[in-house]
């Protein structure tokens, strides 16, 4: 590595930060160490109903099929932690903001478009929309360690955060990868309600509930109807009970709506749904399954009283 990589390194870390990202690393352009594991998942049909999975393997599995010659990630983190309120019930911490996808497309490309001028290469971004295993890249890249619950976990910033990818064919210096600090801790494996976890850092998204009430479309199976609870979209029951998300300091506050109730969801219209929810994460699962998640939560309510 020679000093104007390390120096062309310490600059893209500096722009990184000033863009906003909580936390930056960089790795290599390696096949992810968890490829035949993710390949495996796959073929048992883990995965669910979640076909572009499978569809993009090749290039999840090998990062220079998105882009040729890569040699660096450029991983980044975006905090999205927050305290529980009333009004938020049953909604995954995540989705309490501004759809991640706009806010964080606009920095990553801008940090592309740096690294790219400032070495004369060439880079790609990515959120979550691309062909890329961004967990495995970045914890590659020493952003955190992947614990037992299968969610990137930094010692700063828990496990609350949104990951982005910028793959370019520069070369910078790399970070180390952090040790596995989830010792002999079982919480979220104990915790989760529909029992997801075969084994500590494997899951079936089949069981899932944030898949069920946002990825899965159709009905939801009825065993898995009273686990879900009050869970309108999304789940975190394995991030609450991680220790290391106790003493995450909250994110800087973002203007979203209060999201609709479950009894105004069941009825909502196309127009009030695109209206109500524009610009929320909420509609990744359609109007038709939010009306469905609400329907599963009114049921358990009423089962309770």
């Amino acid at each position: 590595m020679t000093l104007t990589e390390l120096a062309l390194t310490q600059a893209v870390k500096a722009r990184a930060r000033e863009l906003g990202f909580d936390r930056v690393a960089i790795g290599p352009a390696a096949a992810p160490l968890h490829a035949p594991a993710f390949e495996r998942w796959l073929d048992e049909g883990r995965a669910g109903t979640m076909q572009y999975l499978a569809e993009t393997r090749a290039a999840r599995v090998e990062p220079a099929r998105l882009l040729p010659g890569c040699r660096s990630v450029i991983a980044v983190a975006v905090s999205y932690a927050c305290d529980d309120t009333p009004e938020w019930r049953g909604v995954a911490r995540y989705a309490r903001r501004p759809d991640y996808h706009d806010t964080m497309r606009p920095r990553l490309h801008a940090l592309r478009d740096y690294v790219s001028e400032a070495a004369g290469a060439e880079s790609r971004a990515s959120v979550d929309t691309s062909a890329v295993l961004e967990r495995d890249l970045a914890a590659a890249a020493g952003l955190g360690w992947i614990g037992k619950n299968t969610n990137l976990l930094a010692p700063d910033l828990g496990s609350y955060f949104f990951i982005g990818i910028v793959l370019t064919t520069a070369a910078l210096a790399v970070d180390a990868a952090l040790p596995d600090r989830c010792g002999t801790c079982t919480a979220c494996l104990d915790a989760c309600p529909t029992k997801a976890f075969d084994a500590p850092y494997a899951l079936d998204a089949r069981r899932c509930i944030a898949y069920l009430t946002i990825e899965h479309r159709g009905p939801i199976p009825d065993e898995f109807h009273a686990a879900i609870g009050d869970w309108l979209f999304g789940c975190d029951v394995c991030q609450e009970v991680c220790p290391w998300n106790r003493r995450v300091p909250p994110a800087p506050p973002t203007a979203v709506p209060i999201p609709p109730r479950a009894e105004e969801l069941v009825t909502m219209s196309d127009a009030e749904f695109r209206e109500r929810l524009r610009g929320s994460p909420l509609k990744r699962a359609r109007r038709d399954g939010l009306a469905r998640n609400a329907a599963i939560v009114l049921a358990n309510r009423r089962a309770r009283r």
